[in-house]
């Protein structure tokens, strides 16, 4: 469990990274992170950070695929370890 939990937390925070590091180059009209890229690792399993780098950076807001993805990516992850360990996943 302390590998999930370090596996998610260290993607967590590289992609708030990059979401701070987009935003600071959105500011100073500076090179851009590619949205694919902070989709990338929000998909991996960023989410907590691609959701935090929005609400208290205001950073992707206006971008409904990003801050969906992000929600999705979420329920997707959790949809997933509950079926892993539930006795469906368990057993196949």
């Amino acid at each position: 469990m302390t590998v999930v939990l370090a596996y998610y937390g260290g993607l967590s925070l590289v992609t708030f990274g990059l979401y701070v590091a987009d935003k600071a180059a959105a500011r100073r009209q500076g090179a851009r992170i590619a949205e694919r890229t902070l989709q990338g690792w929000t998909w991996a399993g960023g989410f907590a950070g691609a959701i935090a780098g929005q609400a208290l950076l205001r950073h992707k807001t206006r971008h409904p695929g990003i801050v969906l993805g992000a929600w999705f990516a979420l329920l997707l992850h959790l949809g997933a370890w509950a079926w892993w360990l539930s006795a469906a996943g368990r057993s196949g």
